[in-house]
């Protein structure tokens, strides 16, 4: 477990933290795609711009940002309540397994107590499978798709 670690909403100094963080999740095997500067820059955007559809977070520890997360809102006519998307929880490999993960689920659910929570993640990365595992995120048997 990291004692002394604290999540908080991304701020303007966080930007170049984060933005390396993303490069390396988005180039890691735990993505299907590799996103870019572009998308990157967007979604940071939009979090400190507080779009009322994405929230992000860091995960500060010892000397700096030590991972994110960006959560997407919307509705979830399956499921007839409002539905939280994960899009993004990245932390550093070397602070993995320490509680901030686990920390997280936490914080966003008592945030959003009557929110369903959804997320997609690689099939090969067993590590965050275990991870949501723990924390109550089941295998939905279907396939999504986009256009």
């Amino acid at each position: 477990m990291v004692t002394g670690f604290e999540i908080r909403a991304i701020t303007a100094e966080d930007e170049t933290a984060v933005l390396n963080l993303m490069r390396e999740f988005y180039s890691s095997p735990a993505v299907f795609t590799n996103g870019s500067e572009e998308i990157f820059r967007a979604d940071i955007k939009a979090c400190l711009d507080c779009s009322p559809y994405i929230e992000g977070y860091v995960f500060t520890a010892d000397t700096g940002v030590k991972g994110y997360a960006m959560l997407a809102k919307s509705f979830s006519t399956e499921f007839g309540k409002p539905c939280i998307w994960v899009e993004d929880l990245y932390i550093s490999p070397e602070y993995r397994s320490m509680g901030m993960g686990s920390a997280f689920f936490e914080l966003i659910e008592a945030k959003y107590p009557d929110c369903i929570f959804r997320l997609e993640v690689e099939e090969e990365n067993e590590g965050a499978v275990r991870l949501y595992r723990k924390n109550g995120f089941t295998v939905l048997p279907y396939m999504e798709m986009k256009k």
